[in-house]
């Protein structure tokens, strides 16, 4: 069988509760983007569970950093699918459009497959905290029960593939392959490490260690992409505003400390790319112990 054309049988189909299919109700602008992808995963999803179950064993290989369409996924994205012969859940969301938003629930997650993802909680007076930058494996919208709100959204800051997986295909999986649960709960741990690191510089570093511990993260988990190749410059799809709201400061802050780590030679930030000129100095300036730069450099389980 060819697992890319291949789809949920009628019986499976008629088997999965109604929310599987479902999501939010529509925001005043009309429906999210989530609830627009599980629409579509209604009128056709893909690959069976017995077959999903089949999971190849690949190697982990590096993302090229340019958006595909999700038809077309290459294959140097394979080893960030969880779910590897998962095809028809596939989703291209344009840059600027939220994955989900504060409020919404829903039974799928979503497998961040190409793309950057700003994970966000806001204010009743528009003021926005950015609590996590989602890099192409991550594991998004994983609510605490069938019943949670997320209490985060989810923008897309590039163009953005992602695999939409309903949770009862999850859950009926995971069952038969303990591997994707440990998968997950990697995932989460994961998370809940980052999520702590940024609450101890925004809590007590400075504005320049913040900005400092921010890049030098995004480079180290970029750079994990790519193991075994030296790279100095990437891509960093990031405003200042954006970089503030990281790390609870102005853009006008942000501006500051960024001119001055350029001044001085260690970085370089211009046209959304960002160069690391003096990596040691960078991981001075920004307060990191050597362990914690070697579990960022880690891809995503």
């Amino acid at each position: 069988m060819n697992l890319d054309r291949a789809s949920i049988s009628e019986e499976m189909a008629r088997s999965l509760p109604r929310n599987d299919w479902e999501n939010i109700k529509c925001e005043r602008n009309g429906p999210t983007f989530r609830e627009l992808a599980l629409r579509e995963l209604a009128d056709g999803a893909s690959a069976s569970v017995h077959d999903l179950s089949r999971r190849p064993r690949r190697s982990l290989t590096g993302a090229d950093g340019a958006p595909r369409p999700a038809a077309d996924a290459p294959s140097s994205t394979e080893g960030y699918r969880l779910l590897p012969r998962y095809r028809s859940g596939d989703r291209k969301i344009e840059a600027g459009r939220d994955l989900f938003s504060v409020g919404s629930t829903g039974n799928a997650i979503f497998n961040l497959i190409d793309g950057w993802v700003a994970l966000y909680t806001q204010l009743e007076d528009g003021r926005r905290q950015i609590v996590q930058f989602a890099l192409p494996g991550a594991i998004l919208g994983v609510l605490p029960s069938n019943r949670s709100q997320a209490t985060f959204g989810a923008l897309a800051l590039t163009d953005v593939v992602a695999s939409v997986i309903p949770t009862s295909m999850l859950a009926t999986l995971s069952r038969d392959e303990p591997e994707l649960t440990m998968r997950l709960a990697r995932s989460l741990a994961r998370d809940c490490s980052l999520a702590f690191d940024h609450l101890t510089s925004i809590g007590r570093r400075s504005a320049r260690e913040r900005v400092a511990h921010l890049i030098l993260e995004l480079f180290a988990r970029y750079r994990a992409q790519w193991p075994g190749n030296r790279i100095e410059e990437m891509p960093l799809p990031l405003t200042q505003e954006q970089i503030g709201d990281a790390t609870g400061l102005t853009s006008v802050h942000v501006n500051r400390v960024l001119s001055g780590l350029r001044k001085e030679r260690i970085v370089e930030f211009h046209y959304r790319r960002l160069r690391i000129l003096d990596p040691d100095r960078l991981i001075e300036v920004a307060g990191v112990e050597p362990e914690i730069v070697t579990a960022w450099l880690e891809r995503q389980p």
